[in-house]
Order: structure tokens, then sequence, then C-alpha cells
């Protein structure tokens, strides 16, 4: 499966887990996409301490998480909520996904409370590691404090050889800096939130704020001119991709995501009864047609009864539900056959 398809298949799926934040949420979003641009913009602005043209060539992906936190309110007393660029086989950048950014030993300096964090990714594998969903830097693949201005660029060809560089800049000062065992994880609530279908069964859209930062990425890196989701607002981020054992095993994994914050609201009978079969937890394989089917059967009832109205208008419940048809339509729909006449006889 193509980064394409991977990047398409995590946008259509994280359609599915609208929680109903309406315009708070997209305007939310927009302001971390907003913050990104003004942080590349900034930094890339200063040629002795931006980060070198020749480290962005050839970079495969893209992470920037502006204001990151430092404070005790989470786990590893670091968070930071940003976004994902990947630039596909094609050398074209699709639109950002949204990311998290938590733990970490990032050199902080005495009295700064934020620090806006870059990273560089320069492997195919590395950035299929984000979209698989969850990915620990320096434990998943190696990464470095990444090198800055022009004495650095001449000699990135040569001495650095990580997976992914990392940056950081606060009080006003860049520099690469290390942040192993931090965790990237996608944020598909904030994917859900931005990216929405105007109507059942058409693709997303792309907002204008998400076309301006690749236009952004794209003169950085020296990318073709026309990147891939550079359409005009409103228009679909990709077409549908055809359907494929990739997009389902990718859409499977957010189902396995999603699912257990539906089951944390209910009993035991009811978890029971709405239970999705195991292999959606294990990714050992896909279940039977037959399996789905009843699934689908026993959401559908609840969505059929007033009695479970409460149940049914949870968004917890029709983010499962959601990634549930999908998921189905994703095993049963067979590919178009070529239609051509018969062989010609001998």
């Amino acid at each position: 499966m193509s980064r394409k398809q991977t990047v398409t298949a995590l946008i259509l799926a994280a359609c599915w887990l609208i929680l109903g934040k309406g315009l708070m949420a997209q305007s939310k979003e927009d302001t971390i996409i907003e913050a990104s641009s003004a942080v590349l913009d900034e930094i890339m602005a200063i040629p002795l301490s931006s980060i070198p043209e020749s480290m962005l060539a050839d970079a495969q992906g893209l992470v920037i998480i502006p204001n990151m936190v430092k404070g005790g309110f989470v786990v590893g007393g670091r968070h930071g909520r940003g976004v994902l660029l990947v630039r596909d086989e094609d050398q074209s950048w699709h639109a950002p996904v949204f990311v998290s950014l938590t733990g970490g030993s990032i050199g902080w300096q005495v009295g700064v409370q934020t620090t806006d964090v870059i990273l560089v990714f320069k492997t195919r594998q590395s950035v299929q590691g984000i979209l698989n969903g969850k990915f620990t830097l320096g434990a998943d693949a190696a990464a470095a404090a990444g090198p800055v201005g022009r004495q650095a660029a001449a000699a990135t060809d040569g001495r650095f050889k990580a997976e992914i560089y990392s940056y950081s800049r606060s009080r006003g000062l860049f520099a690469g800096v290390s942040i192993d065992g931090s965790v990237l994880q996608l944020d598909q609530i904030a994917n859900a939130a931005y990216y929405r279908s105007p109507a059942p069964g058409t693709p997303p859209v792309t907002p204008q704020p998400a076309i301006d930062l690749v236009g952004r990425v794209v003169k950085y890196c020296g990318a073709p001119t026309i990147p891939a989701p550079d359409y005009p607002a409103g228009q679909a981020v990709h077409p549908a991709p055809a359907p494929s054992v990739g997009e389902a095993e990718v859409v499977r994994n957010q189902l396995a995501q999603v699912a257990p914050q539906l089951y944390a609201l209910l009993d035991s009978q009811w978890s029971t009864y709405l239970a999705l079969p195991p292999e959606i937890f294990t990714g050992q394989g896909h279940p039977a047609p037959e399996a789905l089917n009843r699934c689908l059967g026993r959401f559908k009832a609840v969505t059929s009864d007033a009695r479970y109205m409460g149940l049914a208008q949870r968004a917890e419940f029709q983010s499962t539900y959601g990634l549930l048809q999908h998921y189905a339509s994703t095993l049963t729909q067979a590919p178009d056959k070529l239609e051509i006449p018969p062989p010609p006889a001998n």
C-alpha cells in the first residue's frame, strides 16, 4: 500500500470520528496549522540558523509542533500538538495530518515553558511508522540532533546518517536537539474535526490553511510546484482509493483504537452485545464477512430503536459504527473488472 493510499485512508477513516465539536474544533485545528506555518517561516527566514536546504531536499516527512508545553500535567512532563506532512513516491506533498508529541528528554532552558519542535524524516520507513498509529523516537527509528545553518549544510551529505533529525526553538534560539524517548501519535480526533465531508459518501475537503502550509513546505523543500493536496478550498484532498487490503488494515487499526472508548461507557452486557470480532484487536487477518454482518446488524438495531437513542447519539457509538461500516465496505467491494472481448482465435 503506497503512502498516498495510507494518508488518504487515514483521512477518510477520520471522517467517521466526528465528535460534534463543530466550528470551535475546526477553529482550534486551524490555529495549530497557522502556528505551524509561522514557525516554519520564522525558522527558515534566518539562513545562519535555519534547517539546511540539503537536509530538506530529500526529506520524506516533516513534523512541526508549535508551542510544546513543559509541565507536570502530562506523563513525561512535555506535550504538544502539531502536524505531519508526508512526501509521496512521486515527490508531491500531502495535506497535513494532526499528531501529538509526548515525553522525551528535550533540552529545556531554565524558565522556558514552551518550545517549538521540528522533526525532519529522511526515510520512508520512519514516516510509515507514524502513519501506522504510534511511534517512539530513538526506539522505532534512529533520531539525532539536526545540523543548522550554512556551514552545517555542507556536512549533511557525509556525516549525518540518522533517520530523523530533530530541532527545537525557545527564546528565539533555534538548534538541533536530542529528543529520544518522545512518542509521536496520530491525533484522529483532530483529523476528524478538520477534514470533514460536505455530505455523506463524499470525500473530505482540504481547508485553505492546510493548502497554504503545503505551499510553504514545497517552497523550502524544493519539491514540485504542484503538491498533491493543492486543490481549491472545498474540493477533495484526494479521490478515494480503490478498496484494498491495505486500506482495510488502516481502517481496522483505527477501529481498534476507537471501539474501547465506546466500551468504557457500557456495562458488561452491552459490551458483549456490541463486541467486535477479535481479529480487529489482534491485527491477525480480517474477520469473516458473516461475523462483520452480525456486528453491523446489532449496531443497526440500536440505531433503529427509540429506546436506545441516548446510546445511538453518543459520539463514541457513532464513530465506532461508522468505522465498522467503512471497514466492512473495504473488505466486500470487489475491484472493477476489465471489460474486453474474447481473445482472438488462432
